[in-house]
């Protein structure tokens, strides 16, 4: 009997169908395919870069491939097409030449980095030329870092929209790391989701309930031998709590949480049945309690318009706790209560939630941002409409009878006329750093020597099996904070 599960994790199946029949639909005589990954634009003008150190120790570094491996998968194939297309000889080949490495160069900018849209963010180019049809088949497995990408970048405009709001309403920034909250876990496609997910949120902030988000940074950018906290969270209640106590012990339940949890913050879900009288009942029966308290209580609403329930919910904590007025004159509850709005949050609502605050004169402070499917799930591929595409490609002078030895560069790229955004690089591809952005160099229109001359902000990273550049997370952290502080003051990238 077949074990199924044998299939599962073979590198060479990672591809779609019709990749694996592309090593006989090349021209005669090539030798080399190089492509390269862009956001051709989307939701915002900007990228974050970040996750390729985890597909590359996960799926591409070490000895990938195995005679075992190429069997299972011509097997496979054979019953997925009902005819033989399968390149078992260029597998073979690379499993005796390589020792089941992938003969492939991959050179991307730094993870962290803040890069406009329609630059080239990370090349893929085969090293062997009896390997060219490498490249591309490993297209799939690749793409999948627009995801992680996506997050980040979600993540970095949304904590700029927050770190605006507080610098025009409080007295200064000290939250920011955790005015953004990941309650994703549960509303991610699969435990890998949440894993690169979950990391990808942790890039710019520290406020996370997605357990999964540390073990993977832990694993993939953490290069010491001890457990580094890269989120944290605190003792919160749920609807499943708050519903046991029943309708007509609702004190009960409150007094419980903050009871049970003397000091610190505790989180307390407030709306299962009517969270205005909950929120002024509590705060005014146990006004002393909480005041009394080392810490803070935050209640949690649930349901119903983000923006009105929260402008209301906090007109009854002023009316009741006080509190004081920052330097720029916006009203801060009492330190002992706060608000965090968990239900509906995406970038926009996040924005919406905080002009209003702005407007009624209330400060920044007073919240915290929790977001699930809209942090971790509201995105697709074309959110930032990122694409891998060849642009370049080698193959002997003599095409049709592959005669010459001389070998020759071939730009390559598609110009669809239905379709002008869809139009890809040609040539080879240089991120060059300006004075106060990015620019692709490509070889296509750039005289040889000349683009020999720029420096290229794409860095090796892999090369025929091994990782040759390795990044730590506080690193990437490091570099996509240094990105918002320049871009929230407005001055050159230059660092």
């Amino acid at each position: 009997m077949v074990n199924l599960n044998n299939f599962i994790r073979l590198l060479i199946l990672m591809t779609d169908s019709y990749k694996l029949g592309h090593f006989q639909q090349y021209p005669d005589g090539t030798t080399k395919i190089y492509s390269y990954l862009e956001s051709r634009g989307g939701k915002f003008d900007k990228t974050l870069f970040f996750g390729l150190q985890y597909y590359l120790k996960e799926y591409l570094a070490g000895v990938v491939v195995t005679m075992e491996d190429i069997e299972k998968a011509e097997h496979f194939s054979i019953l997925h097409f009902g005819q033989v297309i399968f390149n078992k000889e260029g597998w073979e080949y690379i499993v005796k030449r390589h020792g089941g490495k992938l003969p492939v160069r991959i050179k991307a900018v730094k993870e962290g980095t803040v890069v406009p849209v329609h630059n080239v963010l990370m090349t893929i180019e085969s090293t062997d030329t009896n390997c060219f049809w490498l490249t591309n088949v490993l297209e799939t497995i690749l793409m999948k870092i627009w995801y992680p990408i996506t997050v980040a970048t979600n993540g970095f405009y949304s904590k700029k929209i927050i770190a605006n709001y507080l610098a025009k309403t409080a007295d200064n920034l000290d939250n920011l790391p955790f005015k953004l909250h990941d309650f994703g876990y549960r509303g991610v496609s699969s435990e890998e989701t949440a894993g690169i997910g979950g990391m990808a949120h942790l890039v710019n902030f520290m406020g996370t309930d997605t357990l999964a988000g540390i073990t993977f940074a832990n694993a993939y950018y953490n290069n010491t031998h001890e457990l580094k906290m890269y989120g944290y969270s605190v003792p919160a209640s749920e609807h499943s709590v708050a519903c046991s106590f029943g309708a007509t012990r609702e004190e009960d339940y409150f007094l419980n949480m903050i009871r049970k949890y003397p000091k610190g913050i505790v989180s307390i879900v407030s709306d299962t049945y009517d969270v205005y009288n909950f929120v002024k009942t509590m705060g005014s029966k146990y006004k002393k309690e909480i005041l009394a308290r080392e810490g803070t209580i935050v209640f949690r609403p649930d349901s119903g318009d983000p923006v009105e329930v929260n402008m209301k919910l906090f007109d009854i904590l002023w009316n009741i706790f006080g509190g004081t007025f920052t330097n720029n004159g916006y009203k801060l509850l009492d330190s002992h209560v706060r608000l965090i709005q968990g239900d509906g949050i995406d970038i926009d609502m996040i924005e919406k939630i905080l002009s209003t605050a702005d407007a009624n004169g209330y400060c920044t402070d007073n919240w915290v941002m929790g977001s699930g499917g809209g942090l971790l799930q509201k995105f697709d591929r074309d959110t930032l409409k990122f694409a891998i595409k060849a642009s370049y490609a080698e193959r002997y002078g003599d095409i049709q009878g592959a005669h010459s030895r001389n070998i020759e560069g071939v730009a390559i790229n598609k110009n669809p006329t239905t379709q002008s955004d869809k139009k890809s690089k040609g040539g080879m591809l240089k991120l060059h750093k300006t004075y106060d952005s990015f620019t692709t160099i490509s070889s296509l229109d750039t005289p040889k020597e000349q683009f020999n001359s720029y420096v290229d902000a794409l860095e090796l990273v892999f090369e025929n099996g091994e990782i040759k550049r390795e990044q730590t997370f506080d690193e990437i952290r490091e570099i996509a904070n240094r990105y918002l502080q320049l871009e929230r003051k407005e001055i050159k990238y230059a660092y």
